[in-house]
């Protein structure tokens, strides 16, 4: 029995240790003042995530602007003939969509069905 032990010891000794894989970084693809809400959307398993928009201030640190506030549309643009919001790569690059409730102040991001956009 006690050569039994000393074997399978020296095979757990002689096993390499496996590395645990890396956290996942946050993209390089957003980056600057929303890059916080892009990482908590990036990392939620949940197909909808809705958000107030002082718990979206709070992720930032810094207010909304008032656009956001009163126009749906700055949550909503898209197409290259429009001008895209600067907070809109924080969501799109995560795979999700915007759904702003301005009466409740609320934003629902929801998961994309479609593959996230790649950049080159």
């Amino acid at each position: 029995m006690w050569m039994w032990i000393r074997r399978w010891q020296s095979r757990q000794r002689a096993t390499p240790d496996v590395p645990a894989p890396a956290p996942k970084k946050p993209s390089g693809r957003v980056s600057g003042k929303y890059a916080s809400l892009y990482a908590y959307l990036e990392n939620r398993y949940a197909d909808v995530v809705v958000l107030t928009f002082g718990q979206i201030e709070d992720l930032l640190g810094f207010a909304l602007p008032e656009l956001a506030r009163t126009d749906d549309d700055w949550w909503t643009r898209a197409g290259a003939q429009v001008e895209k919001s600067p907070c809109s790569d924080a969501w799109v690059l995560a795979g999700r969509t915007a759904a702003p409730n301005l009466g409740a102040q609320t934003v629902a991001f929801e998961r994309n069905a479609v593959p996230r956009p790649h950049l080159s």
